[in-house]
């Protein structure tokens, strides 16, 4: 069971894996981002997790319509689903890896804010304060005045701002919401949107580069299922703080492949950010139930949205172990630990 020492070293590995995907995945992105604009990026990437999703939802008993039982939040969280995806492909096509990750993982810090409006949720001075140096982390990064900013750093925290506001909106809706509406809403979206800006931007093809969008499908799903066996081995303030591994993986695929070496500014920012957000994780580990919204949004930080999210992927493996007629809807995520 979970919290258990060896289940949760089995859970962390889970965890140190399924990032390590990600962020393969990532170096995907970047390698076809140096040729295709973001919008045909985002538009392939959902075109070949269609099918993916098509065989999960198949599967799922729940009865039931794809009307949302509250549509303004679901509406709000789709538009933050596309614009998310957009700026976070953009950011990893522009600027080097370890400054992309440094930036996105402020989401914590901005997660914790944003759940004190929307969820209603009390925040102590404590980890109010290490959002503020967490916040203090970021603008190390990106450095104000010394370098100059460009579209893709706008583009990061963009994506990290609406990124966390996806996934409180989740935390607040997501019990309500059956896991169908969550995943189709955003995926349909970003195709719809996508192919209205695919006939400006659009560039052929080759089959070597289709591979390539298809490889990307199987690195968001591969990584997303070790993702759920991780939470499902350990406990989430084990398994949280292992997305922050990808730093590592980011350092070593941008030298190794695109010659990228993180400068004195993003390592000093981005061990402050990790900092933060690993105090709040384990702050938030002493309390349960509501004013836990990092832990309970278990989605990795940053993800795109065309991207099948970690708790909803979770809801619909649960449904199809839950026979026909028991019971109510299963919750958006496991009891926090």
């Amino acid at each position: 069971m979970p919290g258990h020492p060896a289940s949760n070293g089995r859970g962390a590995l889970a965890g140190l894996a399924a990032f390590a995907v990600f962020a393969s995945h990532d170096v995907v992105v970047k390698i076809l981002g140096a040729r295709f604009e973001p919008f045909q990026i985002v538009f392939f990437s959902v075109l070949f997790g269609f099918p993916i999703v098509t065989v999960m939802l198949m599967r799922d008993r729940t009865d039931g319509n794809l009307r949302p039982k509250h549509p303004y939040w679901s509406a709000l969280r789709t538009a933050m689903a596309v614009i998310t995806g957009l700026c976070v492909f953009y950011a990893f096509s522009t600027l080097p890896l370890a400054e992309t990750y440094a930036i996105l993982f402020s989401m914590p810090l901005l997660i914790t804010m944003l759940a004190i409006p929307v969820l209603g949720e009390k925040v102590g001075w404590r980890r109010g304060l290490a959002v503020i140096v967490g916040l203090i982390g970021v603008i190390v990064v990106l450095q104000p005045g010394d370098t100059e900013l460009t579209l893709g750093h706008l583009a990061a925290v963009i994506g990290a701002a609406t990124g966390a506001t996806a996934a409180v909106i989740v935390r607040k809706i997501g019990q309500d919401e059956r896991a169908a509406v969550l995943l189709l809403y955003p995926m349909v979206a970003n195709f719809v949107v996508m192919a209205c800006f695919l006939p400006f931007v659009y560039k052929p093809v080759q089959l070597t580069e289709l591979g390539g969008f298809g490889l990307m499908a199987l690195l968001s799903f591969g990584g997303t299922l070790l993702q759920i066996a991780a939470y499902r081995l350990g406990s989430a303030v084990i398994v949280a703080p292992m997305q922050y591994s990808q730093i590592i993986w980011a350092t070593l695929f941008g030298v190794l492949l695109f010659d990228e070496i993180p400068n004195m500014n993003t390592a000093i920012g981005a061990v402050i950010i990790i900092a933060s957000g690993l105090y709040i994780v384990f702050r938030e580990d002493r309390k349960s139930g509501s004013g836990t919204p990092v832990l309970r949004s278990r989605s990795r930080f940053g993800v795109p949205m065309g991207a099948p999210r970690v708790s909803v992927m979770q809801r619909l493996s649960q449904r199809r172990r839950t026979p026909r007629g028991e019971g109510a809807a299963a919750p958006l995520s496991p009891p926090a630990e």
